[in-house]
């Protein structure tokens, strides 16, 4: 890995060429996000880069990406956009990352089923709509290091098995799995949140980390240890507008897995990899500007909120079921989003209230400081679709004035049945979510955002991929429960 960098911040293509002479770059790396939301990437020689590569592009076979195109289609085009451009930290050849955008070339207009073009689509929809200029995003992404991971599914096996020095389930073993001394001091079960070495054993990683990010453009807020124990960790940043935020959230995930790799671990994303444990979630923070004022503040209004950020979150709350098909998309997802484990399940809305879905953090009183917190997203999510997706469900809520309820300034684990009852939850399992995506997406549409064909495809390949995977091979914990049947 090469020393962190500053962003350069260009601004025009002709100064990504000059940067890379001046800097004697000589690869090029085009990176761009497929449907489901993985980065892929193709790598050119830097004499390749020409000025009218930033505009007319550079093909690819878009029938190998995932929820992209048909074999008979498959000729599609990658244009840089010369504002992402950075040194990529993890090639030893000197080379120079740039995020793409994804072109039809038989259309001018952008592709359809390019992640990227929607969270682009919502943030002109949400100016074109007069309510407001932009919007602010700060998601939480949190992550699991490992020292090893394995997992299989054959014909007459599955299994998975997570190797951590730092799991407080080796507590009894005399030695490390790198045979090492066990030393002791590993965090709890839920006893992660925060204590400092020696049970934290990964802050200079996630230092590291921090680093490396802010070349790419990133400002980390802070970083700690999260609940978990195993080496499950939180990096924050600073709040940044919807596509910069989704470009930096692909970029903090690119992170964090290369400098694990780099140390010999293995970092992951998903929702909940432990049985018994803290899940990984990314809560994700949000509000609407408008001439450099922010629309979410009224220091009258119930936790200094306004009426037009209660509508907002009328219209989260109505929708967050099939926003869960875009925010928290995997079988996986749903073994995080389940009473207890500091869950976000119910869809309610309260003041500093972490055991509602959505929260009003309270930490500071000024108005710049005024959002929602939405909590039941997790970091496998495609962040751009998720991002635009909560966007345009909060539009719809001011628009329509979406009446989120009374506030439930109480701990909603708490409730007796009979009070519980009252109080809708998320979507039990990914099934559901596709359910309700399938019958609520109109205010998905509005302002050509989400295609009928994003979302068909979307639904066709998590039922296809996931769902139907997943349900037609035995579970492990099956053969402990039926065997003997």
């Amino acid at each position: 890995m090469t020393t962190p960098g500053e962003f350069p911040g260009f601004t025009s293509p002709d100064e990504v060429i000059a940067f890379c002479r001046d800097r004697g770059i000589q690869m090029v790396d085009l990176k761009f996000t497929d449907v489901p939301g993985t980065f892929q990437h193709v790598t050119i020689p830097l004499g390749e880069l020409k000025p009218d590569v930033f505009v007319e592009g550079t093909g690819f076979d878009g029938s190998s990406i995932r929820g992209f195109q048909q074999i008979q289609e498959s000729d599609m085009l990658l244009v840089p956009d010369a504002t992402t451009g950075t040194i990529d930290p993890f090639f030893t050849v000197p080379t120079l990352s740039l995020i793409c955008k994804v072109k039809d070339p038989e259309s001018d207009a952008g592709y359809s089923r390019d992640p990227r073009f929607i969270a682009q689509k919502a943030e002109a929809f949400l100016q074109s709509s007069g309510l407001g200029d932009v919007s602010y995003w700060g998601p939480e992404p949190e992550f699991f290091i490992f020292d090893s991971a394995r997992f299989d599914q054959t014909i007459n096996s599955g299994y998975y098995y997570i190797g951590s020095e730092e799991g407080v389930w080796n507590s009894g073993s005399e030695w490390n799995e790198d045979g090492s001394p066990n030393l002791a001091y590993k965090p709890k079960l839920k006893g992660g949140y925060f204590p400092a070495p020696p049970f934290d054993t990964f802050q200079d990683m996630r230092s590291e980390m921090c680093l490396l990010m802010a070349g790419f453009g990133i400002t980390v807020e802070k970083h700690h240890h999260e609940v978990a124990t195993a080496g499950q960790g939180e990096i924050d940043m600073v709040f940044d507008s919807l596509t910069s935020m989704a470009d930096m959230v692909m970029a903090y995930k690119y992170v964090v897995k290369n400098v694990a790799r780099a140390h010999g671990k293995a970092a992951t994303f998903m929702p909940k990899p432990l049985f018994g444990d803290n899940g990984t979630g990314m809560h994700t923070h949000q509000s609407i500007w408008k001439g450099g004022e922010n629309l979410f503040s009224d220091p009258n209004g119930y936790a200094g909120f306004s009426q037009m950020g209660l509508h907002y979150i009328g219209g989260l709350l109505k929708h967050a079921p099939a926003l869960l098909a875009f925010a928290a998309p995997g079988t996986n997802s749903y073994r995080r989003l389940v009473p207890g484990y500091e869950a976000p399940v119910n869809l309610a809305y309260s003041q500093r209230n972490r055991s509602a879905c959505c929260r009003i953090p309270m930490y500071f009183g000024h108005a710049h400081a005024k959002r929602v917190e939405f909590r039941c997203p997790d970091p496998t999510c495609n962040p751009y679709l998720a991002f635009a997706a909560m966007l345009m469900a909060g539009i719809d809520g001011v628009l329509n004035q979406i009446d989120p309820g009374s506030p439930l300034d109480q701990n909603l684990y708490d409730l007796s049945p009979e009070e519980a009852a009252k109080v809708q939850q998320v979507p039990g399992s990914l099934g559901e979510s596709l359910d309700a995506l399938e019958q609520d997406h109109e205010f998905l549409l509005r302002g050509d955002v989400f295609t009928p064909d994003l979302i068909e495809t979307w639904l066709d390949f998590k039922r296809t991929n996931e769902l139907d995977a997943v349900r037609l091979r035995p579970h492990p914990y099956e053969f402990f429960l039926y065997f003997e049947g």
